[in-house]
């Protein structure tokens, strides 16, 4: 029995709602990202990085479709993926990689959107971007070189930020020889596209903002966050490292408009008060939904 409750706290099993769900994004996400390749990049001989970067350039060399390098690249990666990172995770990836190959695969007859390169190379980024960034978003992968990057970082003393950039170094040099300096300039341009249009995706545009508050007019500060933020408070007790005094400090969180009020009404209440104020990209549970202001 208590061997079955660790195994469930381990890997807990997933609604059939939460699966749907997942299937769903994953599904569209790696349709998009193959709309990207297909309709804005490779028409125009224009790459992306990774695995997707190398399959371009060997369907240049070689015209074989681009999907069937896609999946056949990416098959060493779903096993590394299992093992290293868990089967939920394996099993989105794979479903993401041949959905991405397989429509790949179909639109490859499908005419150019565009001729215009730097037309391409903008709406072929930010397409492709959000696609991978919605199945990266419900647990999934479409390019086995982050899994290496991910297993590589365990081994070196690199993050997997660098050894993705050192990868996509070489794919991009690669690429230069093959399709022409200017592709390549092009390519690495799609590419910054893409993984900002990622970072979006996964955190929203509406990006939230923690405040924490020392004062001795907590509740004071406390209460008019309330009433002309409509934000609730949390209020936590703390002890003053020099000091030795008991505080109450206050945490809430706010939008990056309401910022600024918020430095208003502290300033207001207490302008010799600690305010401290950091990004959050997500918010989820709890009291967050804002209240009327009266």
């Amino acid at each position: 029995m208590k061997q079955q409750v660790q195994r469930e706290l381990q890997h807990p099993k997933l609604s059939t709602k939460a699966v749907i769900k997942r299937t769903f994004f994953i599904l569209i996400g790696a349709m998009l990202m193959a709309l990207g390749i297909e309709v804005f990049l490779v028409p125009n001989l224009i790459m992306d990085g990774g695995i997707v970067g190398i399959s371009i350039i060997l369907y240049n060399l070689t015209d074989i479709k681009i999907g069937v390098f896609i999946f056949l690249l990416n098959i060493p990666f779903f096993f590394l993926g299992y093992k290293q990172i868990g089967k939920t995770f394996a099993i989105s990836t794979v479903f993401g990689i041949t959905v991405l190959s397989i429509t790949t695969y179909y639109l490859h007859t499908v005419a150019a959107f565009t001729q215009d390169m730097l037309l391409a190379t903008v709406f072929g980024g930010i397409i492709l971007g959000a696609g991978v960034g919605l199945v990266i978003r419900y647990g999934g992968a479409l390019d086995g070189s982050e899994i290496l990057a991910i297993l590589l970082n365990k081994k070196f003393p690199f993050s997997v930020g660098e050894f993705i950039m050192v990868f996509n170094v070489f794919i991009f040099t690669w690429g230069g020889f093959v399709l022409g300096w200017d592709r390549a300039m092009y390519s690495v341009l799609a590419y910054v596209i893409a993984f900002k249009t990622i970072d979006i995706v996964i955190d929203g545009f509406d990006e939230s903002k923690s405040a924490w508050i020392i004062s001795d007019r907590d509740q004071e500060i406390g209460d008019a966050i309330l009433a002309r933020l409509g934000r609730g408070v949390t209020y936590l007790r703390g002890e003053g490292g020099y000091s030795g005094d008991d505080k109450r400090v206050i945490f809430c969180i706010v939008t990056r408009l309401e910022e600024a009020k918020l430095k208003s009404i502290v300033e207001d209440l207490d302008p010799t008060a600690f305010l401290a104020v950091a990004d959050i990209n997500e918010v989820r549970g709890g009291r967050f939904k804002k209240k009327d202001i009266h």
